[in-house]
């Protein structure tokens, strides 16, 4: 038993890289600073600008539909592995995917591709005790955990269409859907990363990208209990806050211990935690700000040290896209398109390449489904 509840934790970790790290991402253009974004634009310019923004969307939309995807939902890799590592690979898929695409069908007010992602992951992922977060066609596999993030993304996107397409019957899939994830991922009213379908357990920390504050207040449980879940979390998050000086937030905090910990800081993850805390208008100025100085310089790297010194030079489609994201939740279009018009920098505009459209690395023919949906969904809040 011990040694089957140590593979567990190992797939678990890297249950936690696949979720929301930034290791999918490729290395992009070289940066160039001193750029700036007109602030007050002419009306045929927004017109124009938007139009662009819908091309490039259906040029990926059709790139991830053709090439990216196949029987069970879109690939993690478009190379094909043998799906026997410890991370997802290959043409192995993700409930991350399907997440990602369900929230971009309801903002982009697609009813059908919504109905369509929404069938395929029930099928693909569903388990008793949450949706799995990966499943390998060759292995025939459905990994028992699931992930926090994308189950609340999941759950997020049912909600959102059940206002966007009047469909109360998604809303009413939220709600036990909702209710499975607080019986389940939560223990005296904390949330944890997974919940183990076949030892019935949960791991003993959080990771902040996960917590997504504005899906956990819509929970289908009592008053009382969301009071104590949203205190709870919220109070997590935002104490992870590092400082003004780097405004970004720590990795994880582990509940034996009561301590957060953070080796480094990758990029991806204190974004989402700022993107969420956006979407309840509770960001740092702070955060903004630096956010919007490394867009315009083009110096928004992959992963920092906890004092804000970069560990590596790697920009990435994802990274560019959740700065868009946070603009647009923010109310700034000027980060918006500034992070749009960064992320448009690493799009394949050569027509007789089979990346064409998408987001991807031409020399090896790598593209990652995290960095090509990310991008999808950042285009569509302009729609």
């Amino acid at each position: 038993m011990t040694s089957k509840r140590s593979a567990a934790t190992l797939l678990v970790l890297s249950l936690l890289l696949a979720s929301c790290s930034g290791k999918e991402a490729a290395t992009g253009p070289a940066a160039t600073a001193g750029e700036t974004v007109t602030a007050s634009p002419s009306p045929s310019a927004v017109t124009s600008r938007s139009m662009d923004h819908r091309k490039k969307r259906q040029e990926l939309s059709t790139f991830i539909a053709k090439q990216l995807t196949g029987p069970y939902g879109v690939y993690t890799n478009l190379l094909e592995t043998d799906q026997s590592g410890e991370a997802a690979t290959g043409h192995e898929v993700l409930s991350e995917s399907a997440s990602l695409l369900m929230s971009a069908a309801a903002l982009a007010g697609d009813k059908e591709q919504f109905a369509g992602q929404w069938a395929l992951a029930q099928q693909t992922f569903d388990m008793e005790g949450g949706f799995s977060y990966r499943y390998s066609p060759k292995q025939q596999k459905r990994y028992p955990v699931n992930a926090a993030v994308d189950d609340l993304r999941l759950i997020g996107a049912l909600y959102e269409a059940g206002e966007v397409f009047d469909e109360p019957a998604y809303t009413e899939q939220a709600d036990k859907y909702g209710q499975r994830f607080y019986d389940n991922n939560v223990k005296e009213g904390y949330m944890y990363d997974f919940y183990d379908n076949v030892y019935k357990t949960t791991n003993n920390f959080v990771t902040l990208c996960y917590i997504d504050l504005g899906i956990l207040r819509k929970l289908s449980i009592s008053s009382e209990l969301s009071g104590i879940l949203m205190h709870n979390m919220d109070g997590i998050l935002e104490e992870g806050y590092l400082s003004d000086t780097f405004p970004f937030y720590e990795t994880r905090f582990d509940y034996h211990t009561g301590a957060y910990s953070s080796d480094h800081i990758n990029t991806v993850e204190s974004l989402l935690s700022i993107l969420h805390l956006t979407e309840t208008g509770q960001q740092k100025p702070a955060s903004i700000r630096y956010i919007k100085e490394q867009v315009a310089a083009g110096t928004l790297y992959g992963q920092y040290s906890r004092d804000g010194k970069p560990l590596n030079d790697i920009r990435s489609t994802a990274i560019y896209a959740l700065a868009a994201m946070i603009g647009a939740e923010a109310g700034d279009d000027s980060l918006y398109q500034a992070a749009i018009a960064r992320m448009n920098e690493f799009q394949i505009r050569d027509a007789d390449s089979p990346l064409s459209g998408g987001f991807g690395n031409t020399d090896t023919g790598q593209a990652y489904s995290f960095d090509n949906l990310m991008a999808l969904l950042a285009y569509s809040y302009s729609l």
